[in-house]
């Protein structure tokens, strides 16, 4: 059901050609972007019309228009289980928490009397965001989304979420209800690479953004790349990871649990294992047939997604060894179970997000540790961060200096705007001290 890698024996290699011997999925965004191309650009050209369209074709959905209506909103939130509010408002209350301690300051510095650098934070004006409707719904994509940009006080949010065919052309209504419990009430009928392309364009029902984030197929990764440069955007996310490192102190039926959990998402999720006990790997693999068997998504997902290349068991020769596995890895969710599992995650360097012990699932930080779930993969996490307040700010310099602390500093600008052959950067300075700068 899973394949092994044995990495024990001989020293690891370093950098990249550790890299090289770990299981990654195929992920082509680069082949996706020949398809995507023209898509955009008709939706550039024909706007909401070309957006009806391409729902029809790819969604089933004939569409009249792509604005959810507000009254949709307002219903689907009514109409939702109330044991499934309960949970959506916890959510959205622990990542309040968390989100709001991560609000910056402007903070002003004196750099010498007179002159004073202050760093201003200023959120995006407008935000477009992703919620993937194919496989499965995530309500929780809403949250891990809106949440931060309204923290970071964004004054523009939009959501955009694919027709569903069963639900009469709109999103599903659990999305819609999450939006309308989080007061946004901007919301749009599409998906994949159009949805993109509406935010990054605009079209006539939809303003276009300065920005968009959220997960999504191989089809949204393809489309952020494209407007990379016009708008900003989060990542270009990946089928979904787990990465386990765990020694001989680890439950073999979490550890199995853990990996399926991811293994669900989709055919080309990755689940890995790193241990030094052999034993463990056995168990483990034991403990993945029957847990396997007893859920739901076999045959379409999880099987798949645990035969493929981009999943595996790798032995190392000792956690030692494991840490710098994982750090080659690199990977979207890390959990670390081994005995002083709070040490070990402590050293941790590559990871979107770290879940330490046997209590801290990822499953958890799906919905409602207070993290985020919207976090890079493919290896992304040596470079980059999971979605934050942060991912929606702009940090600002603003300089204020007097004349007499111009005067003190103007020789050295001269000085360095001579050496790089740029002498009208020096003469700005000149011109203000009558063309002769003074020494100081």
């Amino acid at each position: 059901m899973i394949s092994r890698i044995d990495l024990r024996g001989d020293a690891l290699p370093e950098g990249g050609a550790l890299r090289d011997l770990l299981p990654r999925a195929d992920f082509d965004v680069a082949a996706a972007l020949d398809k995507v191309r023209p898509i955009c650009e008709d939706v550039h050209h024909r706007g909401d019309a070309a957006l009806i369209e391409y729902a029809k074709r790819f969604d089933g959905v004939e569409l009249d228009r792509v604005k959810v209506p507000a009254a949709a909103l307002t219903r689907a939130l009514a109409e939702l289980d109330p044991d499934v509010r309960a949970a959506l408002e916890e959510s959205v209350r622990r990542a309040r928490i968390v989100h709001r301690a991560q609000r910056r300051k402007d903070h002003t510095t004196q750099v010498v009397p007179g002159g004073t650098v202050t760093e201003k934070w200023i959120p995006v004006d407008r935000v477009g965001l992703y919620a993937p409707g194919g496989r499965s719904v995530y309500p929780s994509s809403v949250i891990m989304n809106v949440v931060p940009a309204q923290e970071a006080g964004v004054p523009s949010i939009a959501l955009a979420s694919p027709a569903q065919q069963e639900f009469g052309g709109l999103p599903h209504p659990t999305i819609l209800a999450a939006c309308a419990l989080l007061g946004v009430d901007e919301v749009y009928a599409a998906g994949g690479a159009t949805a993109v392309a509406m935010f990054a364009y605009g079209t006539e029902s939809c303003p276009p953004a300065n920005m968009v984030t959220g997960p999504g197929n191989i089809w949204v990764a393809a489309a952020k790349r494209y407007f990379t440069g016009r708008i900003g955007i989060d990542a270009e996310a990946g089928p979904t990871e787990i990465a386990v490192l765990a020694d001989d102190t680890a439950d073999p039926a979490h550890v199995a649990a853990d990996l399926i959990s991811q293994a669900e998402h989709d055919p080309l999720a990755a689940a890995v294992l790193v241990t030094d006990s052999e034993e463990l790997a056995e168990a483990v693999e034991r403990e993945l047939e029957p847990q396997v068997a007893a859920t739901k998504h076999v045959e379409d997902r999880i099987k798949p997604a645990l035969a493929g290349r981009q999943s595996a068991i790798v032995l190392v020769s000792s956690v030692e060894d494991g840490l710098k596995v994982v750090d080659a890895y690199g990977a979207e969710h890390l959990e670390i179970q081994t005995a002083d599992a709070a040490g070990i995650a402590a050293r941790v360097r590559n990871a979107g997000a770290v879940f330490v012990g046997p209590w801290s699932p990822v499953s958890l930080g799906d919905y409602a540790a207070g993290s985020n779930h919207v976090l890079p993969t493919g290896g992304c996490a040596c470079h980059s961060s999971g979605l934050s307040v942060q991912s929606f700010l702009r940090g600002v310099h603003i300089v204020d200096y007097t004349r007499d602390a111009l005067a003190d500093v103007a020789h050295h600008v001269v000085t360095l705007a001579e050496a790089e052959d740029l002498p009208a950067h020096g003469a700005a300075l000149k011109a203000r001290f009558g063309w002769k700068v003074p020494v100081r």
